[in-house]
């Protein structure tokens, strides 16, 4: 089977709660009852969700309707950053899924809008530096993957996923899911581009080490968890010096993330499941 083509993503701007049939937004619809809005979410909704956020520059988070501030010049980091508003296109699926992400991980988002300002600084808007760069990938495409230290099991599916033993991952080990090991995502870009999914859909792994109790958790406490962990482990191993740390996820092959992937014959497309790429040999002269 071959990926198909697709030259341009436009999702629909319609309010629609579609994407419910895709098991990757079931947190957000137990969340935050995404199914029961008759109307696009606006900055009142996503500021009723926020509470209290102080970024580091000692501003109060608050999203804003972009045409607001159509006519700011700065940066969109710097305008979060140095006024605390967050411009937000209307009816825009982009922005929605950015605000979500805002509000499930406040400590990590805001360390991140902080680091961007410090690359800026450091480099000027029109250099990107190679930190900047994770940074961004992560925010974008970021899917974090709680693996259970405490068992062997979640280390080596860990070691499966690196190393892009798909087959060994998500068929041999499938029941581990939701027990040793389970994906949550983080990129806003991936959740739009989710709306109407594709083969091809690809994200950016982050593997994050937790310990048994995690998996009790509510779903509410696992993401606060997750932010106060992703938060540390950024700080304490500077994980995004570069994208070394990140690695390539074909994230419709996630148990329970997509209903296709319930057929064992799906993780067969070589095409979307690649094979790691192997180093090239030295040749020896």
């Amino acid at each position: 089977m071959s990926l198909p083509v697709k030259l341009k993503f436009e999702p629909s701007k319609i309010w629609s709660v579609d994407f419910k049939q895709h098991g990757l937004f079931k947190d957000l619809i137990a969340l935050f009852k995404l199914d029961q809005n008759k109307h696009w979410p606006d900055c009142e909704w996503l500021n009723s969700h926020i509470n209290n956020l102080t970024l580091d520059s000692g501003k109060k988070l608050n999203f804003i309707p972009d045409p607001h501030i159509q006519d700011d010049s700065r940066y969109y980091e710097q305008i979060i950053y140095e006024t605390g508003n967050v411009p937000t296109r209307i009816d825009n699926w982009h922005d929605l899924f950015g605000g979500l992400i805002w509000i499930l991980f406040p400590k990590t988002k805001t360390l991140l809008n902080k680091m961007h300002i410090e690359q800026i600084n450091e480099h000027g808007l029109v250099k990107r530096s190679t930190s900047r760069n994770a940074i961004t990938l992560l925010d974008e495409c970021g899917i974090l993957f709680p693996y259970n230290e405490e068992q062997l099991i979640g280390e080596q599916i860990k070691e499966d996923l690196k190393n892009h033993k798909w087959q060994d991952a998500f068929v041999t080990h499938r029941s581990q899911w939701g027990n040793n090991i389970n994906a949550f995502m983080f990129g806003h870009a991936n959740y739009e581009m989710a709306t109407q999914p594709y083969l091809g859909l690809t994200g950016k792994a982050l593997f994050l080490p937790v310990n048994s109790d995690f998996y009790r958790l509510s779903l509410k406490n696992q993401y606060e968890y997750l932010d106060t962990v992703l938060y540390q482990q950024i700080i304490d191993n500077q994980l995004l010096k570069n994208n070394k740390a990140l690695s390539p996820m074909p994230f419709l092959g996630i148990p329970d993330w997509y209903e296709d992937n319930n057929d064992v014959e799906f993780y067969k497309n070589i095409n979307y499941f690649r094979p790691k790429p192997q180093p090239k040999q030295r040749k020896v002269i």
